[in-house]
């Protein structure tokens, strides 16, 4: 079962990471959370890993319809 999708880029990281913020944006979305995993294990535990972010994107609108059907969706929501 998959429960991802993904797609393989030949720009930079860093060059891949803002324009994906950009598109977000031109869509509604804000970047409420930038989790830098990599950055996070190594100091953490002194794991060394490929580059890996978590970008926790939100849509107000769409939050806030979400959560008046199912108040319990939150869970799911990085806002």
């Amino acid at each position: 079962m998959n429960y991802y999708i993904a797609t393989t880029v030949a720009q930079p990281f860093d060059d891949v990471v803002s324009e994906v913020i950009e598109l977000l944006q031109a869509e509604g979305f804000g970047v409420l959370a930038d989790i830098d995993v990599r950055a996070a294990l190594k100091s953490k535990i002194g794991a060394e890993m490929t580059r890996y972010r978590i970008l926790g994107a939100c849509d107000p609108s769409l939050a806030h319809e979400a959560l008046r059907i199912e108040d319990k969706l939150g869970v799911l929501l990085p806002c």
